[in-house]
């Protein structure tokens, strides 16, 4: 079993850049909760990192671009977590529930919980 984690942000250093701009000066218009969950304006959260590096689960991580060339045939609504097991997707926390999370702990309990 394995978590996919996918960000409603795209790849890439230009697009990188504009999530820091949009997180420094209009943060409650972001739109990936996901990533204001596990990432600091400049560097990834140290609860998130800590528990991603300690934890028994297998996780992958996507920008929203590269999970849809990745699995060309699933659509999706974004931010999501999904489980891949035996070449099948579910979905561990929608888009509703992520953007109800108000703190990388809670995020942290919730996949403790589920999964």
């Amino acid at each position: 079993m394995k978590l996919l984690f996918i960000y409603n942000a795209n790849s890439g250093k230009l697009n990188a850049l504009l999530d820091v701009g949009h997180k420094l000066f209009s943060p409650s218009t972001y739109t990936c909760n996901l990533c204001a969950l596990t990432y600091d304006t400049f560097s990834e959260n140290m609860i998130w990192k800590t528990f991603r590096e300690e934890n028994h689960f297998d996780m992958e991580f996507y920008h929203k671009d590269v999970f849809e060339n990745t699995f060309p045939n699933v659509k999706m609504m974004y931010p999501i977590v999904l489980k891949l097991e035996e070449h099948q997707l579910t979905t561990i926390l929608s888009p509703d529930v992520l953007n109800e999370i108000t703190t990388v702990e809670e995020l942290i309990e919730l996949l403790k919980i589920i999964v």
